[in-house]
């Protein structure tokens, strides 16, 4: 096995996903392994560990597994260095630019929730101190 391959529990470590998650995703086809060791053991590159970080960025967004593999196969497209006409091209960027909005609008609706949970939490805290236990 060459230093560029990992095996699946080292890439569940570095990218603090499950093992079943990462074989949840091979099965869906978002992220397949690069390669397969004598033994039969998944083995992974850097660029898949790449492509597993874009996907457990937008799981707690709320993006679909049809909108990873889309997103995906847009950077994909505009890293392969395939030659895209300028509307190819154009189209692919816009693409990028509404999976950015969407996350954007995204995170602010957890920006809002997470100030509801602090102001609740800070509420029971007040309540806490000003009403000790006897």
């Amino acid at each position: 096995m060459s230093g560029e391959h990992m095996r699946i529990g080292e890439v569940a470590t570095r990218t603090e996903l499950s093992l079943r998650t990462i074989r949840h995703y091979e099965e869906t086809g978002l992220v397949i392994p690069s390669a397969r060791s004598q033994g039969g053991f998944r083995l992974y590159t850097e660029s898949d560990v790449a492509r597993l970080m874009v996907i457990r960025r937008m799981k707690p967004l709320g993006f679909s597994l049809d909108e990873m593999r889309d997103l995906l196969e847009v950077t994909d497209r505009l890293d392969s260095g395939e030659e895209l006409s300028g509307d190819e091209h154009d189209a692919l960027l816009e693409r990028v630019h509404a999976y950015e909005r969407a996350a954007a609008e995204q995170m602010e609706k957890l920006r809002v929730q997470l100030a509801r949970a602090e102001e609740f939490t800070a509420a029971l805290r007040a309540r806490l101190t000003r009403d000790p236990a006897p």
